[in-house]
């Protein structure tokens, strides 16, 4: 490493909580905790909560909770792992956007062997988890591999990114649900569906900090795609989220009441897709980080229907 960046790394991104643990770390550690993201804990949050939701919704809100313990364990080490491979595969296209140039690898902070080094110390991690669940989620697990593995790649080929994303992003509701019922069913695959929707409306969010480099060297994105009418298309597919997750609901605990849980959520998406500005690239921020509590509230939704 040259010597004037010895002790000068800055966040790579805009929503970096570089400054707390992660800034008093020495060089080499903390370079490598930026290229697992470790300073932007809303990744391993949004990663989580579809499994959280599933475990609670099958009933195992309160009898599972070291499952719950685990899948956010494994969620902080596989999104880790999924931002270092992601990390390799776009160094070129991150050297050449402003809110990611500075990120470890095209900044030369970390080598690509080093990078794939540290990817297999972050999936070994992940291993130790996968190994606490029972053979069909296991399989379950394993399943993700493949759509993980393309998805720094769909930014290349399709306008929808983000959709891939929502496979990925909500894998964890897979899991979780077949560990705790042992088998998938319709409240599962709505569930499922639902986060997909969620995923999409709030990467959309996110991604609008990116359009005009996006625009100018070729890459993909909904935020692009959608041109005009991004508020629209997000309050669309939150609208869609809502929906499936209301009929997963309904066909655990077929209650109006029941149904009512999700209010609070529903109003919180409301207010992120309604007060969206698209040109306002820190209040999209503001607005994409917020899901964490979004996440919250449906996993209590889920609690208190699991529960009943």
């Amino acid at each position: 490493m040259p010597a004037e960046q010895s002790d000068q790394i800055t966040p790579p991104v805009p929503d970096s909580q570089h400054g707390g643990l992660v800034g008093r770390l020495p060089v080499v550690p903390r370079a490598l905790a930026l290229l697992a993201r470790f300073d932007r804990p809303i990744g391993w949050w949004l990663l989580f909560w579809p499994g959280a939701w599933a475990v609670a919704l099958a009933g195992g809100g309160l009898s599972r909770w070291p499952l719950l313990a685990w899948l956010l364990g494994g969620s902080i080490a596989m999104r880790g792992a999924g931002c270092v491979y992601n990390d390799i595969v776009d160094r070129d296209l991150d050297a050449q956007v402003a809110r990611t140039r500075s990120r470890p690898i095209p900044a030369g902070l970390i080598s690509v062997r080093g990078a794939w080094i540290w990817l297999a110390t972050l999936c070994l991690a992940g291993l130790v988890v996968w190994l606490q669940l029972g053979w069909p989620a296991r399989l379950v697990a394993l399943a993700s591999l493949a759509p993980v593995a393309a998805y720094p790649f769909m930014k290349r080929i399709t306008w929808w990114p983000q959709a891939w994303l929502g496979l990925v992003f909500s894998w964890a509701a897979l899991v979780g649900w077949v560990e705790v019922a042992g088998s998938a069913g319709w409240p599962l695959l709505l569930l499922y569906a639902g986060s997909i929707a969620w995923v999409i409306g709030y990467d959309t969010t996110y991604a609008l900090q990116d359009r005009e480099d996006d625009a100018l060297i070729g890459v993909r994105s909904s935020a692009l795609r959608l041109g005009g009418a991004v508020r629209a298309g997000v309050l669309g597919f939150y609208a869609v989220a809502t929906g499936c997750w209301a009929g997963a609901i309904w066909l655990v605990r077929p209650d109006p009441i029941a149904i009512a849980t999700l209010l609070p959520l529903a109003s919180h998406l409301l207010w992120q897709a309604v007060t969206l500005d698209p040109a306002d690239g820190a209040g999209a921020l503001r607005r994409f980080r917020s899901n964490r509590g979004a996440g919250l509230l449906m996993f209590l939704a889920c609690l208190v229907v699991g529960s009943a």
